[in-house]
């Protein structure tokens, strides 16, 4: 009788668990964007918000909460109550910004509850096209005869971008290279094609552009594939570079504790979105290729990624306050 009580109990906890993922969601869900509008960050979740609201019938909607490399808005949402109708849409900084800082304000693995990666995408190194370097091999030849001359540009102290160029030559080469930071990607390119600073360091959307129209020079991107759009540009794998994986990511995730079976409906029609033809088109306009992870294979990679980053800032003795 105990048994069949048990086995009554498990049954009806489970059903209750199911009953809860059909009902949800019976609401509107707000999705953070931690970032002004119109970054590809924004554009996707606006995408993806769109494809939610028809396919589960509640309204996704999209804020965006920008400021402090992504920080105000990625704090709105580990406060959020953790019931599936607050999502946040991430960028590299979610992952980069709490290795770099001393006192990080929020952790990614403990704060939060991973969904899926959406699309990602490749970082690019680009050159002024003063510099006569074609490939990355060229490059660093070039760097280590002129020591202490040059300079490569990122877009903000703390960023993906300039965690990767201290990595690569300080780190790695043990070279002479001054790091440059900008407030966002376009003054870094508008600094770099005139070059004040000789090498840029960004995500591949952002300089595909500037790279066929002739005014940088596309030298490596990240990674162990080609991008489609630059298929002559060697990867740094290529270079025998395979330490680091450097790819800007869309991603997402919901405060920690979230119920498991909202977190695995979200991400199984996340992926089934990324799979829609007009999404697979925008994404590749954008210069994005989709994902769509596992919320484990997420968490995954958050934890390797913070790993690989604060070993990166302890050697490169890298401080931000």
């Amino acid at each position: 009788m105990n048994l069949f009580r048990a086995a009554a109990c498990l049954a009806t906890l489970l059903l209750a668990g199911e009953c809860y993922a059909q009902a949800y969601p019976s609401r509107g869900v707000r999705i953070v964007v931690p970032y002004p509008a119109g970054g590809p960050t924004d554009v996707m979740a606006r995408l993806v918000a769109q494809k939610l609201s028809e396919a589960l019938g509640q309204q996704f909607y999209v804020e965006n909460h920008g400021g402090a490399a992504g920080t105000i808005g990625t704090l709105a949402v580990a406060n959020a109550p953790a019931d599936g109708y607050t999502l946040l849409f991430v960028a590299p900084d979610f992952i980069v910004q709490p290795a770099v800082r001393a006192k990080a304000p929020f952790d990614p693995i403990r704060n939060f509850a991973p969904v899926t990666v959406l699309a990602a995408s490749p970082e690019m190194i680009a050159v002024t096209p003063t510099v006569p370097a074609k490939n990355l091999q060229e490059l660093i030849a070039f760097l280590r005869a002129n020591p202490g001359k040059h300079s490569y540009a990122s877009p903000g102290a703390g960023s993906s971008a300039h965690l990767e160029g201290e990595w690569l030559y300080k780190i790695t080469y043990g070279l002479d290279v001054v790091h440059v930071p900008f407030q966002g990607a376009a003054p870094a390119i508008t600094s770099t094609i005139a070059g004040h600073t000789s090498i840029v360091h960004l995500a591949l959307p952002a300089l595909t552009t500037p790279v066929k129209d002739g005014k940088l020079r596309a030298i490596s991107v990240t990674g162990h594939k080609r991008a489609p759009q630059h298929p002559d540009v060697q990867t740094l794998a290529e270079a025998g570079l395979t330490e680091l994986r450097t790819d800007f990511i869309v991603g997402v995730v919901a405060p920690a504790a979230t119920p498991k079976d909202i977190v695995d409906l979200l991400s199984r029609q996340i992926a089934g979105t990324l799979r829609l033809p007009d999404i697979q088109d925008r994404l590749a306009k954008l210069s994005f290729t989709p994902v769509g992870s596992t919320p484990d294979e997420f968490a995954a990679r958050i934890k390797a990624d913070v790993e690989t980053w604060t070993k990166v800032v302890r050697q490169a003795n890298i401080k931000i306050e």
